[in-house]
């Protein structure tokens, strides 16, 4: 056998993973002609899910990887893709991040004369799911397993600090206005397009986790980026559940408190498989204890949240 390969699959397995990426972004890597009047949306996970619903015939988007996942070629390739684009969508991104030129400023000016920028905001809510957190702290780079998600209340166990086991009502709310009112922050420092009216009304369908928006955000927002890109059409509703993958627990105080037109559901869903919330916690406990610095730096980070699940 050449290459190295052991008979464990490995090799056979990172080779498939390569070719189906290579298929999957087929046009980012040059492998299929970009359509004529493309545009790219950076981003995100949820700058893919923007690119459904604003590509149309008159301006389509190029598929490209989520910003955290490239490297330097993916980066070189994407500014080479830029030079050719007619408009660029584009969440916040500081400039060289992750080492790379990948700001919002530096793919800006890799653009044409003429080419449209629209800059639109990174969302999280966490009024359907307020005992979650997204977070990495420096120096853990691996997510908790199962689900890359933290339930604050086994976070807190973790760190020997007691929390309610549910929030009443005022505290589900209060948590949705802290995640709103981040977010018009940061609406505030700079964006074309806004999104933070989008949770004034409050249907399940507004988030399948704190930072996968559902189709009651990505549709309205999708109608006012192809307005600000001023392009013919509009929204293009995909006919599925967007960025569904991973849907979070719908939790019975969180339906009472928003009076939802849901059922209350204690389980996990992931790739269309219901996931038993116990085994996620159980699974999450063990993480957290062979990983004491991460659970000393999350609670810092998570201290306004953990506050209201203190004082519930």
């Amino acid at each position: 056998m050449s290459g190295g390969y052991d008979g464990s699959g490995t090799l056979a397995d990172d080779t498939a993973a390569v070719i189906a990426r290579r298929r999957h972004y087929a046009e980012f890597y040059g492998d299929t002609p970009a359509p004529e009047g493309y545009g790219v949306v950076v981003g995100n996970c949820q700058a893919e899910s923007i690119r459904l619903v604003v590509s149309n015939d008159g301006h389509p988007g190029v598929r490209v990887p989520a910003v955290h996942e490239m490297d330097a070629a993916d980066a070189e390739r994407l500014h080479r893709l830029l030079a050719g684009a007619a408009f660029l969508i584009v969440q916040p991104i500081r400039d060289d991040y992750r080492g790379l030129p990948l700001g919002t400023s530096q793919l800006r000016a890799a653009l044409p004369a003429g080419a449209r920028t629209v800059v639109v905001p990174s969302l999280r809510f966490g009024g359907l799911h307020p005992f979650q957190a997204a977070i990495r702290v420096p120096g853990v780079e691996e997510d908790p397993p199962l689900v890359a998600y933290h339930d604050v209340r086994t976070l807190a166990e973790a760190a020997g600090l007691p929390v309610a086991a549910e929030l009443p009502t005022a505290a589900v709310r209060a948590v949705a206005e802290d995640s709103v009112a981040e977010l018009r922050r940061r609406e505030e420092l700079g964006v074309d397009v806004v999104a933070s009216d989008l949770y004034d009304t409050v249907v399940a369908d507004l988030a399948r986790t704190v930072n996968h928006p559902g189709n009651a955000v990505f549709l309205p927002l999708g109608e006012r980026i192809v307005a600000a890109l001023g392009a013919p059409g509009s929204a293009v509703d995909p006919g599925r559940p967007i960025l569904a993958g991973v849907r979070a627990p719908l939790e019975r105080a969180v339906v009472e408190a928003w009076d939802l037109d849901a059922e209350p559901r204690r389980d996990w869903i992931v790739s269309e498989e219901r996931l038993d919330a116990d085994v996620v916690v159980d699974a999450h406990r063990r993480w957290y204890a062979e990983h004491p610095a991460f659970v000393a730096a999350a609670v810092q980070r998570l201290a306004p949240l953990l506050r209201r699940w203190r004082a519930a």
